[in-house]
């Protein structure tokens, strides 16, 4: 197989044929594209094909200017400071409008990756592949992309309109129906299926993985759809079979013993090779410009404007160092040392009070340098997100690696636990799945004897520290069907008082304005008020918009 390098130099030809469409169901417009020539070349259908990756979602904040928003500010994980509008207009329930932008943006980039790929299936049997090419890879990258596109769908809208082929300009005025959500999620696992069976179980090119779809990847992806079909969401009568479906496809992975756990939580986004990761985006080193100064650092820290802060619901989600959660009476927490003795994992996704970062210590007390009362790009709740924010990049010409992450074999193992806990109850499988996680986070193994209702909501909460910040907790709201209990909790912040050198803390209910809607339907996106007016009346909007 070629190195991506060979596809550089065709790669911005490509994109200029894919790209310019104005929806899903028209052929490009301007230059026609001269299909017979571009797939009589192995090399520009190679390229053609790498092109169809570049239509996945590949970032963790990217509302605005690519570097702005997250998921995790729709939920209970953080706010928007300066209520970033793509972010405001969720958390108030304004899901129609255009400017919310997963909503409006998704459905037809998806659309686009699917064409790009039924393209490629449609003539991939044509190109004279040489022995620098197999055209067997090739296939099964497309239609695990596929897949992804449409589950990407799926988990936003429910069922979608499938498309098999890429349509002709004679097709593109068709007024197609939606597919149920159960033909949609079968379309899903069948192409899934297909790439499992003809991809690698890895892709070596100059010894590093390259980022592409293997057999895992088709396989995770499988595992993470059936949860999401067995979960309430999509699953309210709470059919074990649905869940022990589930948890058989994440048991397949594990039974693979090809992927490991990373040695240091802290490592897990920052590795330019890991056992952990099944699929993630190749991305260059990060600098200080964009991600970094324009959305998390605050003036305070050297950035221009912090536009996320984690908030003291998170924050409350960490358990103690000896594993019990802080609501419990002997756990040890106390509320004027809050960040003493907590759950590992605390220390490498949160910046807060006191804390040494950057080379110096952290003032998010009232009256300190890294909080402001008078102006909205300085935390409103008392923290910082580290996560995302490599410490080595600290000002211009910094650069460190943060990876977006597709599948990790953390996911595989917590997956894994949820579904065979709601299958089987709280077997030792389930208990060993959770804590591999746990261990490696530095916390000790559940406590014995758990129900299948505590084991649901020790699980919940690990997926919420583990995942903290990586575009997974909304999701997971969304399927649990707990979003009115999560998302319309108050948000909340820690307000701070320095008195000497001593702190003393307090939580708070946030200003309204950073408080959070959520209405039951809103557990589905709404189809895009577009595509619905496109339509002639086939295209049905979900319940409730």
């Amino acid at each position: 197989m070629m190195k991506f390098q060979k596809y550089i130099l065709v790669l911005f030809t490509i994109i200029i044929f894919t790209s310019c469409k104005k929806d899903f169901l028209q052929r490009d417009p301007g230059v026609p594209i001269d299909f017979d020539k571009l797939f009589s070349d192995p090399m520009l259908a190679a390229g053609f094909g790498d092109n169809t990756y570049t239509f996945l979602i590949n970032d963790y904040a990217r509302f605005v200017a690519a570097h702005q928003g997250t998921t995790g500010e729709f939920v209970d994980e953080a706010i928007s400071n300066t209520g970033l509008l793509p972010v405001s207009l969720v958390n108030s329930g304004q899901f129609l409008s255009p400017n919310a932008f997963d909503v409006a943006t998704t459905y037809p980039t998806m659309y686009r990756g699917i064409r790009n790929a039924n393209i490629m299936l449609e003539n991939i049997e044509k190109v004279p592949w040489n022995a620098n090419y197999n055209p067997k890879f090739i296939r099964g990258e497309q239609v695990f992309l596929r897949a992804f596109f449409y589950f990407e769908l799926m988990k936003r809208y429910g069922g979608v309109v499938l498309l098999n082929k890429a349509q002709t300009v004679e097709e593109s005025g068709m007024d197609l129906p939606r597919a149920s959500y159960d033909e949609t999620l079968a379309f899903i696992i069948k192409d899934l299926d297909e790439a499992s069976s003809l991809l690698p179980a890895e892709w070596i090119i100059s010894g590093k993985d390259n980022g592409r779809a293997t057999s895992g990847a088709a396989m995770a992806l499988k595992a993470r759809a059936l949860l999401h079909a067995a979960s309430p969401l999509n699953n309210p009568s709470g059919e074990a079979a649905k869940w022990k479906k589930a948890a058989d496809a994440s048991r397949a992975i594990i039974d693979l013993n090809k992927y490991a756990l990373e040695a240091s939580y802290e490592n897990v986004l920052i590795q330019p090779n890991s056992k952990e990761y099944i699929m993630i985006s190749i991305k260059a080193p990060r600098d200080w410009v964009g991600y970094i100064n324009d959305f998390i650092a605050p003036p305070s820290m050297a950035g221009q404007q912090s536009l996320i802060s984690p908030t003291q619901n998170h924050v409350d989600l960490y358990e103690m160092s000896n594993g019990k959660p802080i609501t419990d009476a002997t756990s040890g927490y106390n509320p004027q040392q809050p960040y003493l003795n907590r759950d590992p994992r605390f220390y490498n996704n949160l910046i807060y009070n006191d804390q040494n970062w950057i080379g110096r210590k952290v003032e998010t007390y009232i009256g300190g340098r890294d909080n402001s009362t008078t102006t909205n790009i300085f935390t409103r709740t008392g923290y910082y997100l580290k996560r995302l924010w490599p410490e080595q990049i600290r000002k211009t010409g910094d650069r460190g690696i943060l990876n977006y992450v597709y599948l990790r074999y953390a996911e595989v193992l917590l997956n894994y636990a949820e579904a065979l806990n709601e299958a089987e109850g709280p077997t030792s499988a389930v208990y060993t799945a959770v804590n591999t996680v746990r261990i490696r986070a530095g916390l000790p193994v559940l406590p014995a004897g758990l129900t299948k209702d505590l084991m649901r909501a020790r699980i919940r909460n690990e997926r919420a520290v583990e995942f903290a910040f990586e575009d997974m907790r909304w999701w997971d709201v969304l399927r649990w069907k707990a979003g009115i209990s999560i998302v319309t909790q108050p948000m909340k912040g820690m307000r701070i008082t320095k008195t000497g050198t001593a702190f003393s803390y307090a939580e708070y209910n946030l200003a309204a304005n950073y408080q959070k809607t959520f209405l039951d339907y809103m557990h589905l996106y709404p189809i895009p008020q577009s595509e619905i007016f496109k339509s002639s009346g086939a295209l049905k909007q979900n319940p409730g918009w």
